[in-house]
């Protein structure tokens, strides 16, 4: 990658204006055409899938989004005089605002059951016109709430009345603000904190509008985009850190400013592009899943990580060198030629872990396995209104609505029947006395058929909340036991569907796809290993520690949001399961980050391997080299990903949790422990490979060329351990 490191440095303003115009062509693409993100459908060929796919086509109502005007009276009840008055004059309003289509009210006989038992609840049910605009639904809004006072106490939910959290801009802010904190403190230069930055900015703002513009091609949650600068800033910053250390490190020795660039692009550069690789190979290896949310999540990220390496590898040699030598400290600049880098603490530390590896690799274990241990627990589901903060005005509706009408209101199950003969109508009609002597059913209710409808809904409320395990282990129930009995000897075809059981599919599915997706990254982070430092121990070493990571990083989401333990004070609402579609992504986005921090350790290390044959003294030296740098990197990442915690995004907050918990642990317990603590238990076997098997590999040079003066063939698999480095 020398000649790529030469040109960019000798044509620095070219490059820089090359990304400036990429960044303006884009953005003034973005400008013209706009955003086209969307959701996908989460469930394929489930039985709420079928359920939905059948009721649409059965229906051909043109009608577009419902919502719900929900109330309750402090200290009587809703029927009173002035609470009807006030409320029906309310809803008078409502149902003559433009965009409505229809309102059905609790004091009208056909709403008569939307008065909970005990009268303190109530709702009205607002159904608007289809391709209503925003600010109708603004209005009605503002209208439903007007009466809104310290004794009735009103508040909105359903599809229409849904507020979706924005992306808050601070996280991005505070992330990047509080990296260039720890760069300036750990390297106590300012172009040291600031070209990384500037890089993954770059890199970030032009993937950014780049995906705003693959919208347009390819389905994209609006959520790609923040997970994207998620991820992005993270890696971005990393990337270009470890190239700028490396450069930094070539100043000190005495090279010129072109050659050390040179240099540290020949040799970091190359470890960043692999690394790089791995995160896009493992986000589009989620691809294979076929799931259309985590298709375009994966595709919007790996966009994102391709343009932070190319930044890293093509504007950051142009930036450097524009700055010159003053990437250096001035007293760096002052300083001797060949003075040492500043590594004694974690050369101090290496000579620990080499003289005491079975003790410190053992503890480090133990640690990591006990924070992985609440994975065992781990639920898949979906959040819903239950989980927002209780300042919010669904969270607030959804309260009430539970707390008047039973928890399973908030999620009724919708059985699409097809019934298309007089017996099937039979069956169906026994099949809803049977629903209500079901354990677990609250209430049961099938909408008459009108003449010659074949298709029929039946609404069944569960007596738990749509986030209950008790609640899948009733649609379970439902479609193995209740719905084949009832159906037994006809035709009727049930399936049960609703956004609860939706959710419970999706859940279901990815579950299902989960165990088996960690063991192909696993694998294919065996092989890329293999391939890369031409061993077999050091690859199996890292699969396994790679399952650890993400282990932790499972664990850290459980114990936050599945138990809802600091959950509240970090404003994320209540506890309940995790996203279904988050382990998927985190699976991917750790191997990536694991195995970039893999990569930079361990080429490091055969890096002096193949100058001196000596294992131990490899282990130690790369260690000792490496280890600032990657926990300054580590360190970074945990700032970004923990900022997005407070971005008022769920989601994105359990990335960010996750993300930020495993990668601090991965770099601090397994890189600086583990992974050294093994290797000098193993001596010069981690190096071994079948010759064979050496002949037939590609060869991928990913800490760049060297005049290996010991081949690591020459040398027999098995060496003594001094006494003084055993335990």
């Amino acid at each position: 990658m020398s000649p790529l490191a030469r040109w960019c440095h000798r044509h620095r303003l070219v490059v820089v204006l090359v990304w400036v115009g990429l960044l303006i062509g884009l953005g003034a693409g973005v400008g013209a055409a706009g955003s086209a993100f969307g959701n996908s459908p989460t469930s394929q060929n489930t039985d709420s899938a079928k359920a939905t796919a059948l009721l649409q086509r059965a229906s051909n109502s043109a009608a577009g989004k419902s919502g719900r005007v929900v109330w309750q009276l402090k200290g009587g009840k809703v029927t009173e005089p002035a609470a009807e008055r006030a409320m029906t004059d309310v809803l008078g309003k409502i149902a003559r605002a433009p965009g409505v289509a229809s309102v059905t009210s609790p004091y009208t006989p056909v709403g008569e059951a939307q008065v909970s038992k005990d009268g303190r609840t109530a709702y009205a049910t607002v159904a608007f016109d289809r391709d209503v605009a925003d600010r109708r639904i603004e209005h009605v809004r503002e209208l439903a709430t007007a009466p809104n006072s310290a004794t009735l106490h009103i508040a909105l939910n359903g599809q229409a009345f849904t507020v979706s959290p924005e992306p808050n801009p601070v996280a991005d802010a505070m992330g990047i603000a509080l990296a260039f904190v720890v760069l300036l403190f750990a390297f106590r230069a300012v172009w040291v904190a600031v070209l990384p930055i500037v890089t993954a900015v770059v890199g970030v703002g032009t993937s950014a509008v780049a995906v705003i513009l693959l919208s347009h091609v390819i389905t994209l949650s609006s959520t790609t985009l923040t997970l994207g600068s998620l991820i992005g800033l993270g890696v971005g910053i990393d990337y270009a850190l470890f190239i700028v250390n490396r450069h930094r490190a070539n100043l000190r020795a005495g090279a010129d400013v072109a050659e050390s660039i040179a240099k540290a692009l020949n040799t970091s550069g190359r470890a960043v592009v692999f690394a790089g690789l791995t995160v896009v190979v493992a986000l589009l290896g989620m691809l294979t899943l076929n799931v259309g949310i985590i298709n375009g999540m994966a595709v919007g990220a790996a966009v994102t990580v391709v343009l932070t390496v190319l930044a890293a590898i093509t504007l950051l040699p142009a930036l450097l060198g524009m700055i010159g030598p003053r990437v250096l400290g001035r007293r760096e600049r002052r300083a001797p030629v060949g003075s040492a880098g500043g590594t004694d603490l974690w050369g101090r530390w290496a000579v620990r872990v080499q003289a005491r590896p079975r003790a410190l690799g053992l503890l480090a274990l133990a640690v990591l396995a006990a924070l992985a241990l609440p994975t065992l627990s781990l639920r898949l589901g979906a959040s819903d209104d239950g989980n927002l903060p209780t300042t919010s005005t669904n969270r607030q509706a959804y309260d009430m609505i539970a707390d008047g009408f039973g928890p399973g209101f908030n999620g009724p199950l919708v059985l699409a029947v097809q019934a298309p003969t007089a017996a099937d109508r039979a069956a169906e009609a026994k099949l809803v006395t049977d629903l209500k002597q079901v354990d677990g059913v609250a209430s049961a209710t099938a909408a008459p058929l009108k003449e010659g409808q074949t298709v029929g809904v039946i609404s069944v409320v569960p007596t738990t909340s749509p986030q209950s395990a008790a609640t899948s282990d009733l649609i379970d129930h439902l479609r193995a036991d209740v719905i084949p009995r009832a159906a037994q000897g006809t035709s009727m075809k049930v399936y049960v569907g609703g956004l609860t059981a939706s959710n419970d599919d999706f859940a279901s599915v990815l579950m299902s796809k989960l165990p088996l997706f960690v063991l192909v990254i696993a694998a294919l982070g065996f092989l890329l290993l293999t391939v890369a430092f031409r061993s077999l121990l050091i690859p199996a070493v890292g699969a396994v520690l790679n399952i650890l990571s993400i282990g932790v990083a499972f664990g850290a989401i459980v114990v936050v949001f599945q138990y809802g333990h600091g959950a509240s004070l970090l404003g994320l609402g209540a506890a309940g399961p995790i996203e279904s579609f988050v382990p998927i992504l985190v699976v991917g986005i750790m191997f990536g980050l694991s195995m970039d921090y893999q990569v930079f350790l361990v080429s490091r290390m055969r890096e002096e391997w193949a100058h001196t044959g000596d294992s131990h003294r490899a282990v130690r030296v790369g260690q000792a080299e490496t280890g600032k740098v990657i926990t300054v990197a580590a360190t970074i990442m945990f700032c970004v990903f923990g900022s997005f915690v407070f971005g008022g995004m769920r989601v994105i907050s359990e990335f960010g949790v996750s993300l930020a918990v495993a990668v601090a642990l991965d770099a601090l317990l397994i890189r600086m422990v583990v992974v050294p603590a093994l290797m000098h238990l193993c001596g010069r076997a981690n190096w071994w490979l079948p010759s064979r098997l050496d002949k037939a590999l590609p060869r991928v040079s990913v800490e760049g060329p060297s005049d290996e003066s010991v081949r690591p063939s020459q040398h027999p698999v098995r060496e003594p351990q001094p006494a003084a480095l055993t335990d």
